[in-house]
């Protein structure tokens, strides 16, 4: 191999080391990370360190609230931050978390059996499960363990064509590779971002002292 071709690897490797240390000194992005979604409704305001108990939320009621809040609203941003929410409960209630997953994937998978495949419970439980797998420490159970959560956001990008705020997503959760897919899903969003104020806000948002944008941008080196 020649010394270019060697520069070029090690550029590339350095890359994705600083990608990943930048990741695990902020915290998982999916779930650390807190989405702009303007005025609309989410569930409750919950904190990083929240634990069962020191707050007034019933996570008995974690599906049902969730599902109303994704069913009445088809922005991705706010099923995103939806979710991200869904995720610092469930992982405090072992029953709630699985629920959750368990309701997400049936609704998606009862869209297909009726013959009207649905890309929003496709993304719903392919983001969850992606979220799921960030929350906490490797050895707690985890209901998202083994499932393609990525592969069920890629399938809803696919049944709704083009969409920067699922691209958003896809890039959020392949920060780590792939690579070639990363770079094309962080490019369709920020190509997108031009008519989206919105995502435009939350590409423009810091996380880690930098910007989202400057983080989706290094991991496309």
């Amino acid at each position: 191999m020649n010394s270019r071709g060697i520069s070029k690897s090690t550029l590339s490797l350095a890359a994705i080391v600083m990608v990943l240390a930048t990741t695990a000194l902020a915290g998982p992005p999916l779930v650390c990370h807190a989405l702009q979604i303007g005025n609309a409704k989410t569930l409750p305001w919950v904190d990083l360190n929240y634990r069962k108990g020191s707050g007034n939320y019933n996570t008995d009621n974690l599906t049902r609230d969730t599902l109303a809040i994704l069913d009445s609203d088809k922005s991705v941003l706010v099923h995103m931050e939806t979710l991200r929410r869904a995720t610092l409960y469930a992982r405090q209630d072992p029953n709630a978390a699985k629920e959750l997953l368990t309701r997400l994937h049936a609704r998606a998978e009862s869209s297909d059996a009726n013959g009207h495949p649905d890309a929003m419970a496709w993304f719903d439980v392919g983001y969850l499960a992606e979220t799921y797998k960030q929350w906490a420490v490797k050895s707690e159970p985890n209901p998202a363990n083994g499932l393609d959560g990525y592969g069920w956001v890629k399938k809803a990008i696919r049944l709704k064509g083009q969409d920067p705020e699922m691209e958003f997503a896809a890039a959020m959760i392949t920060l780590s590779g792939p690579e070639s897919e990363h770079r094309a899903h962080a490019q369709k969003a920020m190509e997108g971002a031009k008519s989206d104020p919105l995502l435009e806000q939350n590409l423009s948002n810091s996380f880690n002292r930098q910007t989202i944008s400057e983080l989706l941008i290094s991991g496309d080196r």
